[in-house]
C-alpha cells in the first residue's frame, strides 16, 4: 500500500513512520499554518562523512531551517537514542524548535537564546509566531 506524501509530491510506502510524517505534514499545514513550499520530507544533509536524513524540516522565508521534527512508528519508544538521534542531526541544522513524535508521544524543544540552550515546551506556535520569534 501507498500514501501521498504533498512535500514530495509522490506516493511512498506506506509504512507506520510513514503515517505519522504524513499526520505531523497535515497538522503543520492545517493547524500551523506553515507553508508546504518551505517543509521538506526525508531532507537530505552530511554530518561527519555520513548521509542522514530528516523526516520534516521547516524552512523560513529567508530558507534557514526552523523547526526539525523527527518521526518514529508508533511502537517505537522515544528514547535516549531517539533524543541523540535529533541532537545530532541539530549539530548540522541548528533550528529554534525541535519535535520528535511517535504519533502517540511527542516531545518539544525551542531554543532560548537569553539561557543559551534548549527548554521544553509543551506548544508549538504557528509559523508566523515561529518567525516572529527570530
Amino acid at each position: 500500500m501507498e500514501i501521498f506524501d504533498p512535500i514530495r509530491r509522490k506516493m511512498v510506502a506506506r509504512t507506520p513512520e510513514e503515517e505519522v510524517r504524513q499526520h505531523l505534514i497535515a497538522w503543520l499545514t492545517g493547524e500551523k499554518k506553515v507553508p508546504q513550499t518551505l517543509m521538506r520530507s526525508e531532507f537530505g544533509f552530511e554530518y561527519n562523512g555520513r548521509r542522514y536524513r530528516a523526516d520534516i524540516l521547516v524552512f523560513d522565508r529567508a530558507l534557514h531551517p526552523l523547526l526539525l521534527v523527527e518521526c518514529k512508528a508508533p511502537d517505537v519508544r522515544l528514547d535516549e537514542a531517539v533524543i541523540e538521534q535529533a541532537i545530532r542531526y541539530n549539530r548540522v541544522l541548528q533550528v529554534k524548535f525541535i519535535l520528535i513524535s511517535n504519533g502517540k508521544t511527542a516531545y518539544l524543544c525551542r531554543w532560548n537564546s537569553a539561557r543559551g540552550g534548549y527548554e521544553t515546551a509543551t506548544t508549538l506556535p504557528t509559523y508566523a509566531e515561529m518567525l516572529a520569534e527570530e
